[in-house]
């Protein structure tokens, strides 16, 4: 593999497993394989913006795709994951929707069209399980509004017989959790802010590992601590960062990620960069 073709490896949206993910992912997993029912399960994954729900949503879609049936003619898709619109409105989410599996509908229709349209296409189907990306879009319309959004996952979760679950920052889960039915069905699954403890430090090996360097990087106690205040304990950020000292590593030709390098290393996600003054670096260790 070139220097290039490598930098390109870590530079693209691949899935890197690490312990945390693999827990949500055994319990939607385990939503897969509940028997339908007339009131199925769902989930809840809440936490701060950045801290992989997302991830997490398409890897686990990625695992279910459609399948075309050529001996019924059919499609089949177990598991849907749909973004919500950036305001609660049932009309865009329908058509939203139709659009994603491939059946838009044109022109002026009443949301009663779009929905029998809708849960027509999602039975043949064979839907098991509805996901819905950041939910907490949903904060943006009124309580009403709210209160309607909600009544229609609902809605469409029990007249499917699927499992729903839903993704969203801290602030929806209030939100969610004014749908008493709603609430009932949904279990809750909180994702924190990464800290100083074992399962960081074994994140970053997990991260490091899989940036396909030719040397073993052996960080310091000093190093993760710098890693995890300078991302804020945020997945994204940690990604962003590791990745990049990976592939500073890769062009310079140390093939390791240093201490130093870990020390010199400046944020990108805002124009005013943090830094890391090195007398805090040598107090933490």
């Amino acid at each position: 593999m070139t220097q290039n073709e490598r930098i390109d490896r870590i530079r693209s949206d691949h899935w890197i497993a690490f312990d945390r993910a693999t827990i949500v992912l055994n319990r939607l997993t385990s939503l897969m394989e509940t028997p339908r029912q007339s009131r199925m399960p769902g989930l809840m994954v809440y936490g701060s913006s950045g801290i992989g729900k997302t991830m997490i949503a398409k890897r686990m879609a990625s695992k279910y795709p459609t399948q075309y049936k050529r001996d019924l003619g059919i499609t089949k898709t177990p598991v849907l994951l749909l973004q919500a619109p950036p305001a609660p409105d049932e009309r865009r989410f329908y058509q939203h929707l139709l659009s994603t599996i491939g059946a838009p509908m044109w022109g002026r229709r009443t949301v009663s069209e779009l929905e029998v349209r809708a849960l027509n296409h999602l039975r043949d189907m064979d839907l098991k399980m509805l996901m819905i990306d950041e939910v907490h879009n949903l904060l943006a319309g009124s309580y009403r509004e709210q209160r309607r959004f909600l009544n229609m996952l609902r809605f469409l979760a029990n007249e499917l017989s699927v499992s729903l679950v839903v993704f969203g920052v801290n602030e929806a889960l209030d939100a969610v959790r004014g749908d008493d039915q709603l609430a009932r069905r949904l279990d809750e699954h909180f994702l924190p802010l990464w800290e100083d403890d074992v399962e960081f430090s074994r994140l970053i090996q997990t991260l490091i590992a899989a940036m396909v360097l030719e040397k073993r990087s052996s960080l310091t106690v000093a190093s993760l601590r710098t890693i995890l205040k300078v991302t804020g304990g945020i997945t994204s950020r940690i990604f962003i960062m590791i990745k990049s000292l990976a592939i500073d590593a890769i062009k310079s030709g140390e093939e390791r990620i240093t201490d130093e390098a870990v020390t010199a290393w400046r944020p990108t996600w805002n124009k005013h960069a943090w830094t890391v003054p090195r007398e805090t670096v040598v107090e933490t260790g």
